[in-house]
């Protein structure tokens, strides 16, 4: 798999990805409000996709200064960074991920109108037994335009099957 880094139109299809991904991309263009170009927290239902919470991460977006607190961390992810961040601020707890392109797509999901697809190298620290991850970012607004909240998944895939 080539590693690949894309900001997509809300209406836009997504690549090639891993069906988790695809799961939770489905789930929620179906959970957006007629007339409404993303879904808030209110829609978002976390048992209707029960499968993929171990690999899900919620967060919280505040602005002035724009910042982001993990507000749920799937247990899987939990599991393979070593450690759970939730109710953490992610710059204080990830450093390193600043300025990352995942940290970017994250500041540009926040600002409205794109979701973010990427796959490539993990950009958190994770056992070298992960050598490929594929993230998608969505972004989740309470009163339809301003995002409030980002709702992603990461896969990450072991050595042997990124061969």
């Amino acid at each position: 798999m080539e590693a690949l880094d894309r900001l997509v139109s809300l209406t836009e299809a997504l690549p090639e990805c891993d069906p988790r991904i695809a799961e939770l991309h489905r789930y929620w263009c179906s959970i957006t409000p007629a007339g409404r170009q993303m879904p808030g927290r209110r829609q978002f239902d976390p048992t209707a996709i029960p499968k993929l919470l171990p690999w899900l991460r919620l967060y919280e977006v505040h602005r002035d200064p724009l910042r982001f607190r993990y507000r749920v961390v799937g247990t899987e992810l939990v599991r393979i960074m070593g450690r759970d961040p939730t109710g953490q601020w992610m710059h204080e707890t990830f450093p390193g991920v600043v300025g990352s392109h995942e940290y970017d797509n994250l500041i540009t999901v926040a600002g409205g109108g794109t979701k973010a697809y990427s796959r490539g190298v993990p950009v958190l620290v994770v056992p070298k037994d992960y050598l490929l991850s594929e993230r998608l970012t969505l972004p989740l607004a309470g009163d339809g335009a301003t995002v409030d909240m980002v709702l992603a998944i990461t896969v990450h895939h072991p050595a042997k099957a990124a061969a």
